[in-house]
């Protein structure tokens, strides 16, 4: 059997788009082909450090490239709709940065995208891909926890507020704050291990204590929450918690928690001290004792993300972070805005 070639791969936008990059030129399936910003500055340097000929400032002219095969988008969250769309429009696979978009009908109209065209789309929910949430995966699918029923997620920062005066504090261009910032990734989290229930009504409140209190003109920029949280009710009964923040009076500097409670057993993922060292907790009965493993060394994934996006290509495979996925999580994230201004619960 002939080999298959390599996946053809670009990034546009080379924030967190280097860390794409970086995976891309790892994987031994795929080419890093191009890449794609507007700023010179950070465009040229990178482009000499991975050896990448192919460069382009613009995406319409990376669009129309055809020898390029995949896209990551790795954009400011306002253009992941337009720049997905135009992508797969041009024949591209695509795989997006969180969150999918800033409203439910951009993530809709980015599956619907997916679908005409045919390409294999990806969410970049890469917390997928840690060895801790790998294991802790294999552990409901043992049936060591059982039937899920409810979840608690959280992600607080004692001190975090990014980039105030750039995109990431300005609701138009991000679409809110932690809860769409770095909430999205516990909730995808919590949603994966809960086998994806659908959302049926949620509940949420939003504060802004700190950020416009910023010195200067910071403040002035600061038009999204730095403190969420939420209540998720699924169409199986089931229900999930939720809390994120930029910078509260917390204990940890960082404090991320994924519990989950089921009818055999409960497990938890969360963070080693203050830093980004996963670990799993379960506790469950065995031989009509209740038990607490803790586990701090996991095997390692024999995938990240671009990897399996890769892997998806070659294979005709469905990415593992789906669309539809994305859709899911989108429409938690706006409801829980919707509510938080209204006061009422929204409905899906």
């Amino acid at each position: 059997m002939a080999k298959q070639r390599k996946v053809r791969c670009a990034v546009i936008g080379l924030g967190m788009g280097r860390h794409h990059a970086q995976n891309y030129s790892a994987c031994p399936d795929s080419e890093l082909y191009a890449l794609c910003d507007i700023d010179e500055k950070r465009l040229k340097p990178l482009a000499e450090e991975m050896g990448v000929k192919k460069t382009y400032s613009s995406a319409e002219d990376l669009a129309a490239d055809r020898k390029v095969d995949a896209v990551s988008v790795a954009l400011p969250n306002f253009l992941h709709a337009p720049i997905s769309i135009m992508m797969l429009e041009a024949g591209k696979h695509v795989m997006c940065e969180k969150p999918m978009a800033t409203t439910v009908e951009e993530a809709e109209a980015m599956q619907a995208a997916a679908r005409k065209s045919g390409r294999k789309f990806m969410m970049h929910f890469n917390t997928r891909f840690t060895p801790a949430s790998l294991y802790i995966k294999s552990l409901v699918k043992k049936g060591l926890v059982g039937d899920v029923y409810h979840a608690r997620t959280i992600w607080h920062r004692r001190q975090g507020i990014p980039g105030v005066g750039g995109w990431f504090t300005i609701k138009e261009k991000s679409g809110g704050g932690p809860l769409i910032d770095i909430g999205v990734h516990r909730i995808d989290l919590a949603l994966w291990l809960m086998g994806h229930p659908r959302p049926v009504a949620v509940s949420g409140a939003t504060f802004a204590k700190f950020g416009p209190k910023l010195p200067g003109d910071a403040g002035k920029v600061f038009s999204v929450e730095d403190f969420a949280s939420g209540y998720v009710r699924f169409d199986n009964g089931a229900t999930l918690s939720i809390e994120t923040s930029w910078a509260s009076f917390c204990e940890r500097r960082e404090d991320m928690s994924t519990i989950i409670f089921g009818d055999k057993g409960g497990a938890e993922h969360g963070n080693l001290g203050e830093g980004y060292e996963m670990g799993v907790k379960l506790i469950h009965t065995v031989k009509g004792q209740q038990k607490v493993e803790i586990f701090k060394t996991m095997p390692p994934p024999k995938e990240n993300a671009q990897s399996h996006f890769v892997h998806c290509i070659q294979k005709n495979r469905t990415p593992m972070a789906s669309a539809k996925h994305g859709v899911f999580v989108q429409k938690i994230l706006n409801g829980l805005y919707e509510s938080a201004e209204t006061g009422r619960e929204a409905r899906m």
